[in-house]
């Protein structure tokens, strides 16, 4: 019986989580005003990108990707419909107390998945530990309404996505060459 070999779905995801979280938190850092470019990133490479990786991850049998991706994928989506819903009659816009909140529930769920990254790679421990703590200083800036936590969001922010890109690309070119063309670490106890 001859198996199928599945394409590894994480770097798409890590890559619609890495350059949309980017983009967002140039805004955070107090660069540019929320544009289209980020509104659309939300939508189609953070959300949409996201949750058809954590669709195929699900195929492949691996519940932390299927839950990372799916999740933050319809994260992206749910942050988009806060910024847009509001333009409707039939919804409120969200105060930044209860957005605030609202980010400290996404950051509680992302401290749970990074207990799971000490299974993993330390590339994947980084951008789970490291969007714990964008969360906390998001959720801690709306809901004291400080200005400076946000900024201080932003460049954390930044750094986090951009791990997540290397750790996609990382995925791509180690597969492609056979062999570690930029390394990820690997958890303790394995003997990679």
């Amino acid at each position: 019986m001859e198996t199928t070999k599945l394409a590894n779905p994480g770097p798409l995801g890590l890559m619609g989580f890495g350059m949309t979280t980017i983009l967002l938190n140039i805004h955070n850092a107090g660069f540019f005003p929320v544009e289209t470019a980020i509104v659309s990133m939300g939508i189609f490479y953070g959300g949409l990108a996201q949750v058809i990786a954590g669709i195929l991850e699900f195929r492949k049998g691996n519940t932390f990707g299927t839950t990372a991706f799916t999740s933050y994928g319809f994260f992206w989506i749910a942050l988009v419909g806060i910024w847009y819903l509001p333009t409707s009659a039939a919804t409120a816009p969200t105060d930044h107390t209860f957005l605030g909140i609202f980010l400290a529930l996404w950051g509680i769920f992302t401290f749970f998945m990074f207990l799971g990254t000490f299974k993993a790679n330390r590339g994947l421990q980084f951008v789970f530990g490291s969007l714990t703590i964008l969360f906390a200083l998001l959720a801690i800036g709306n809901i004291t309404g400080s200005k400076a936590i946000l900024n201080i969001a932003g460049f954390e922010g930044i750094i986090c996505g951009a791990s997540a890109i290397y750790l996609a690309m990382a995925e791509v070119l180690n597969e492609m060459y056979g062999r570690t063309i930029l390394p990820i670490g690997a958890p303790k106890g394995s003997n990679h």
